[in-house]
C-alpha cells in the first residue's frame, strides 16, 4: 500500500500544483488512500519532495529523477530562487526568495559538489560550509556562471 501511495504522490506532484500537505492529503483521500498528516509528512521526506517556486506559488516537486534531469531541476531551482551570494572565508551565504531557502539547500546538496561540506537553510538564506577559502571562491564563480 505504501508503494502505491507514494507512486500516487509522485504522479500528483508531477501533474498538479500542490501547495500544502493538506491539499495533498485531500487528493490522496479522494483517490482512495486513507492518509493522515503524519503519513503525508513521512512520505514527503522519504520521497525527497521539496517546494519550488512556480510563478507566485510554492509547490511540491520531486527531485529524484535521472541524474541529468535532476541536475537541470536543481539548477532551475537555483535560478528561480536566487537573490544574491556572498562569502565569509569558507562560508557561502546565499540569499533566496522568501520561503525557498530549503529548496535551494536541497538542490545544492543534491548536486554533490565536492567543495560543499554541508548547508543549513532558513527562510530566505542558505549558509554552506565550504572546505577551503579557495573552494569558496571557485564555488561563487560556478554559481555566478550558472545563474547568468
Amino acid at each position: 500500500m505504501k508503494g502505491k501511495r507514494q507512486e500516487a504522490i509522485l504522479e500528483l506532484v508531477k501533474k498538479q500544483e500542490i501547495e500544502t500537505q493538506e491539499e495533498l492529503a485531500e487528493k490522496l483521500n479522494k483517490a482512495g488512500f486513507a492518509v493522515t498528516q503524519a503519513t503525508i509528512s513521512r512520505d514527503i521526506r522519504e520521497l525527497k519532495l521539496t517546494k519550488i517556486q512556480h510563478g507566485a506559488k510554492q509547490v511540491y516537486a520531486a527531485l529524484t529523477e535521472n541524474k541529468y534531469s535532476a541536475s537541470n531541476k536543481y539548477i532551475d531551482i537555483l535560478k528561480h530562487s536566487f537573490v544574491s551570494v556572498d562569502m565569509a572565508q569558507n562560508i557561502l551565504v546565499i540569499k533566496t526568495a522568501v520561503g525557498t531557502a530549503m529548496a535551494v539547500a536541497t538542490a545544492l546538496d543534491s548536486l554533490h559538489w565536492d567543495e560543499i561540506v554541508g548547508s543549513i537553510a532558513g527562510d530566505d538564506t542558505v549558509m554552506c560550509a565550504i572546505r577551503t577559502v579557495e573552494d569558496t571562491k571557485k564555488l561563487v564563480k560556478r554559481l555566478e556562471d550558472i545563474l547568468k
